[in-house]
């Protein structure tokens, strides 16, 4: 994966959550429990590592909402 852009760590409650699954349909349901408690910018796929097991995904969540807004 790229490295983290510091934009999107710069203040208290923002966070990058990097996802290792064993398939796109398990890191996707992740990333939508996710969404669903805290505003996130979701990826729409995953990407593979030649040579690595499973695949990856990036998401950016914003924590400094409510939980369930």
């Amino acid at each position: 994966m790229n490295p983290i852009n510091e934009v999107h760590v710069q203040e208290p409650g923002l966070a990058v959550v990097d996802v290792l699954a064993a398939d796109a349909a398990t890191a996707l349901a992740l990333q939508e429990a996710l969404a669903v408690q805290w505003a996130t910018a979701t990826a729409d796929r995953v990407t593979r590592d030649p040579g690595q097991p499973g695949v990856r995904l990036r998401c950016y969540l914003d924590l400094r909402q409510p939980l369930g807004s």
